[in-house]
């Protein structure tokens, strides 16, 4: 693999720099980053500035409004969006339900929903997860009966990001149970406006709420807004959780969580001396990067069978398994510089007046992170497939 840009490349790579340069403002990074009251109109307005410059779906087919960049060219921009500070689009919609709509759904529901979802009209949200079935996919029980020319939808599901912001959401059903469990799994595309839908709020233990509980009261869809074949939604379900598990990998925010670390060692001083000389932390940060570099060259060889027409297969569990580990180094390795700091629960008078500045985010990220290694399938689940795919056990 030849790991030198060319001339054109770096012009790209400096085409990139001065586009996110003039378009994050700070105004759109304190409310995307800080989660503000108004995170999803500034998300938006975010991503339409991507939208305008054309450069909001690389891995799209050009037909559908993607980007024809190379690979070379996608991992420029995922570093530069990185080294600024910005974080990924908001991704079920435009990495998640998108390629299962122009993989698998019809000509219909390809020109009904992948023009919303490049203009950003439609927010999205994942309904796979449910109180009784996470890691076990197969074992979820959110029933769909055929009632004339709609389903009716009765169940839950749970651990559903933005679900009170979204417009829509794709949703694992069973429609059959008399065979095997994955045979009866039908993937369907639902309006949240649908009478019987109703979101049930979830407060996480990193003080945000991003996650919620969905729960479908007799919820009537139309069998239009089923994607290919009844009974076939696991099939199309594994081809997005390997689009997912690959985005979960998050290679280049790590290198630059990495790099923002290296920082705050060489600033924070222990017994006369700063930390980044600390022999412990120097082993900790060296054997991450090393890791790290051997990731990005598994998702780089992902990302060029991708572009040869092949989509992630098990590799996509490898980068979603290191990948997540790697994310809760790096999240503990944070808790550690910040000390007894990184303990303060902020409140609205307290909030960056009592030590680091950074142990407020750093208690948050390493509470959150801890699901990194949950979602997107277990990586106890991801461990099975390799082995058995890989490894042949």
């Amino acid at each position: 693999m030849d790991i030198t840009f060319s001339a054109e490349e770096l012009a790209f790579r400096d085409q990139v720099r001065a586009f996110l340069s003039e378009s994050w403002t700070e105004d759109l990074a304190s409310r995307i980053n800080g989660r503000s009251g108004d995170y999803k109109a500034a998300q938006i307005e975010w991503q339409n500035k991507l939208s305008a410059k054309g450069w909001l779906a690389p891995g799209w087919p050009v037909e559908h409004g993607g980007v024809d960049w190379s690979v070379t060219e996608n991992f420029i921009f995922e570093t530069e969006r990185s080294l600024a500070g910005i974080p990924d689009v908001v991704p079920f919609g435009l990495k998640m339900v998108a390629p299962v709509i122009y993989d698998f759904g019809n000509d219909e529901q390809k020109k009904r929903f992948l023009p919303r979802i490049l203009k950003n009209q439609d927010w999205w949200c994942q309904g796979y997860s449910e109180p009784g079935a996470g890691s076990d996919l197969a074992a979820l029980k959110t029933k769909a009966e055929l009632d004339g020319d709609d389903y009716i939808v009765t169940g839950a599901k749970i651990w559903t990001t933005y679900a009170q912001y979204s417009d829509w959401i794709f949703c694992l059903v069973r429609t059959d149970s008399s065979g095997k469990r994955q045979d009866g799994i039908t993937f369907l595309l639902i309006d949240m406006s649908t009478p019987g839908v109703s979101v049930n709020k979830i407060s996480s233990i990193d003080d945000h709420h991003s996650l919620n509980e969905v729960v479908f009261d007799n919820v009537r869809v139309p069998t239009a807004n089923r994607i290919g074949e009844e009974g076939k939604g696991w099939t199309y379900a594994k081809a997005l959780l390997a689009h997912e598990r690959t985005s979960i990998a998050a290679v280049a925010d790590s290198k630059r969580k990495l790099r923002e670390l290296r920082d705050l060692l060489a600033q924070e001083v222990s017994g006369g001396r700063p930390l980044s000389e600390d022999t412990q932390f120097q082993n900790r940060l060296s054997n991450t990067e090393i890791e790290l570099m051997a990731l990005e060259y598994t998702e780089l060889r992902v990302l060029a069978s991708t572009a040869d027409g092949k989509g992630p297969g098990v590799e996509s569990s490898l980068l979603k398994i290191k990948g997540t580990e790697i994310q809760q180094g790096i999240q503990q390795m944070y808790m550690d510089l910040a000390g007894y700091y990184s303990g303060v629960i902020h409140g609205e008078d307290t909030a960056e007046t009592i030590g680091h500045a950074f142990g407020h985010s750093a208690r948050q990220a390493y509470m959150y992170g801890r699901a990194a290694t949950i979602y997107g399938g277990s990586n106890e689940v991801q461990k099975n497939i390799t082995a058995k795919y890989v490894l042949g056990l």
